[in-house]
């Protein structure tokens, strides 16, 4: 029985020169993983810029995309959650490569623990800039708007050049954890362990790697990303921590 968590590979940024061997390096993790998955949770960001029209989604992820159906079609679910990247996902994921796409936080059982899921954007911050922009993402008359009013050529390049604005102006190299009293989504874990019980708060988002046990016997995992620690998360039914591929 093993479960394996991963997010933040933002695969197509064009902040890493060799976007071909960033992809191929998530390929073969998937590749080591699927040897003994019971499930996999892909926690959001995964791509740089997701969007969907009606009949067109971004180029490239090939290889990706092919690995994932191969995947799910030999009975491992994939769950795949949908980050402040690549949220706009209208059914593509689902119905072709047969992920499972969930587009809020999950609270699931795994292994006989609770585990809260989610990719973290929004949890705990009390940015009031972040939380309108976020708003109007997840606004599915914008949605709508943004699929209707603007052809997809020119959707899709202003997705990936906003993207690549966002990713140099947050360096993942100059993030660092913010102690327990001010990290957002530790304070949000706490806060939420105090109605709830809850063995394991995992989340990405953040670009940091912690591994922190509450007082109320929770722990909270903030997973790194797949773009510069190439970490990710295992739960043996035991024990959860957090590895490095290499």
């Amino acid at each position: 029985m093993k479960y394996y968590f991963l997010s933040d590979a933002h695969l197509g940024t064009r902040v890493i020169r060799d976007t071909h061997a960033h992809e191929q390096k998530l390929v073969d993790w998937l590749d080591m993983v699927r040897q003994d998955a019971t499930a996999i949770f892909l926690l959001g960001d995964i791509f740089d810029f997701w969007f969907e029209y009606k009949m067109v989604v971004p180029k490239g992820f090939t290889r990706l995309l092919g690995k994932l159906r191969e995947i799910t079609e030999s009975g491992i679910p994939v769950h795949f959650f949908v980050g402040n990247h690549d949220l706009w996902t209208f059914g593509y994921l689902e119905q072709e490569l047969g992920l499972i796409v969930h587009d809020a936080p999950r609270t699931m059982e795994l292994g006989g623990k609770t585990f809260f899921l989610a990719h973290g954007d929004g949890l705990g911050d009390k940015n009031r800039s972040f939380s309108f922009i976020r708003s109007i993402f997840h606004s599915k008359t914008c949605q709508r708007l943004f699929r209707s009013l603007v052809p997809s050529a020119w959707g899709l390049s202003f997705g990936f050049r906003w993207s690549e604005r966002n990713r140099r102006k947050h360096d993942s190299r100059n993030v660092k954890f913010l102690g327990e009293d001010k990290e957002p989504l530790v304070l949000f874990a706490k806060q939420h362990a105090l109605d709830h019980s809850v063995d394991y708060y995992v989340f990405g988002h953040r670009h940091i790697v912690l591994n922190l046990m509450l007082k109320s016997k929770s722990q909270v995992l903030i997973i790194g990303d797949f773009m510069r620690e190439f970490s990710y998360a295992v739960f043996d039914g035991d024990t959860m921590a957090i590895e490095n591929f290499e």
